[in-house]
């Protein structure tokens, strides 16, 4: 059965995705899509979300050129939330770390900066 027929979105008519590195397995996002977004990232071979800010479709990449190029996609149990394995070019999240968790929450309940900046946001996003 195909995926779009399967897969369960919620009652504004989004899905979870975690996105992960195909090749470390560095867990590098979490966002949203909607049937649109599912179908563009299935076509294309390159992930697109549903901004619930900014209210529209966008491709991953877009604007920066760190693009996630889809290799593998898995669906959960209830089919309700997706994991996409990804090659991801050059980093994952627009404050310019590779992965969008790079703070680590430590025993005492303190934020802990754990991760390398690998751009600056301020020369790409202008």
């Amino acid at each position: 059965m195909d995926l779009l027929e399967r897969v369960s979105f919620n009652n504004e008519g989004l899905l979870p995705v975690i996105v992960q590195d195909i090749n470390g397995g560095e867990v590098l996002m979490m966002a949203w899509m909607d049937k649109e977004a599912l179908k563009k990232t299935i076509t294309s071979g390159k992930a697109y979300f549903w901004s619930r800010s900014r209210k529209k479709l966008w491709l991953k990449g877009e604007s920066s050129g760190h693009y996630q190029l889809v290799r593998e996609m898995w669906i959960d149990c209830d089919e309700d939330t997706l994991l996409i394995k990804v090659e991801q070019i050059k980093a994952a999240c627009h404050k310019g770390y590779r992965s969008c968790f790079f703070r680590k929450i430590n025993k005492e309940g303190k934020i802990e900066l754990i991760g390398e900046k690998v751009f600056e946001p301020g020369k790409v996003y202008k």
